[in-house]
């Protein structure tokens, strides 16, 4: 799975592009999520144009990967994402949290078939993700090529039903399943090792039978390392802790917990925003 520098190049323009659509949605919107998704852009990037098995001309082909979100409010990364693979037209992620569109607050597979799950009460994409791998295995035995990814969030730790899944999936030992962590250290009300500490999270993770690696998050080789690392593993489920940095991209924003659940709405955000991504309007 290795990158070349061609292929990196690539990659970082087009996590940009989704992080400017990313911006634009919200703005558009005026409600949503900005840190998360901004965090996430380079973790989407490397998987819908590189790692991934998917087929955006057929999204129900039945030999593709899945990728399950449970941290659903950061849903604006996925949208961006997948309209730049080409799942659905770029301009129709400026109908964003409207009325009637297909493009909820958190995605729901009634208004859009094509994400693999809704999500947004915190902690449940696991146990999802889990199900699925599970099914795999009764339907297609352990010689299945299928691979199941579920992004999760650092601060959903905190939700029991997490750690559920965690143990089961140990349990069975679901070797085609990697959870990748967002890492950003804050959550809706502060920083995360404040409201709830979750250190030592790699020692938690091996607790329950899992395989561990870490990444910096907005490295496509080390991304690239990481997942390559857990593929190889085939007696157990992975995950990543992907450490990354929360509005990545807009230094004004970045790290600060206060971004989590806000957007650009004054004419000095915007600007701040805009200039940093280096969109001209």
């Amino acid at each position: 799975m290795s990158l070349t520098d061609d292929k990196v190049k690539f990659l970082e323009n087009k996590a940009l592009a989704i992080r400017r659509s990313i911006i634009e949605m919200l703005i558009e919107a005026k409600s949503g999520h900005t840190a998360g998704p901004l965090d996430m852009a380079d973790i989407f990037t490397y998987l819908y144009f590189h790692g991934l098995k998917h087929d955006p001309k057929n999204p129900v082909w039945e030999y593709r990967d899945r990728l399950v979100l449970s941290n659903g409010h950061i849903c604006p990364v996925l949208y961006a994402t997948m309209a730049h693979a080409g799942y659905f037209p770029v301009k129709e992620l400026m109908t964003l949290r409207k009325l009637g569109s297909r493009l909820q607050g958190h995605p729901h597979r009634d208004f859009l078939p094509i994400v693999e799950n809704s999500s947004g009460p915190l902690g449940s994409g696991l146990s999802q993700a889990v199900g699925m791998a599970l099914a795999d295995r009764i339907d297609n035995g352990k010689s299945s090529s299928r691979q199941f990814y579920v992004l999760m969030s650092d601060g959903e730790l905190d939700a029991g039903n997490s750690w559920e899944g965690a143990m089961l999936a140990g349990k069975e030992k679901l070797q085609n399943l990697t959870t990748i962590i967002d890492r950003n250290n804050i959550q809706i009300d502060g920083f995360t090792e404040d409201v709830m500490p979750l250190n030592p999270l790699g020692d938690k993770w091996r607790a329950w039978n899992w395989h561990v690696e870490e990444c910096d998050g907005h490295n496509f080789h080390d991304i690239d390392r990481a997942i390559g690392e857990a593929h190889a593993v085939f007696d157990r489920p992975s995950v990543i802790i992907a450490n990354t940095i929360a509005s990545r991209g807009i230094p004004a924003f970045e790290r600060k917990f206060e971004w989590h659940g806000k957007v650009p709405t004054t004419p000095e955000e915007i600007g701040v925003a805009r200039r940093a991504l280096g969109i001209n309007k």
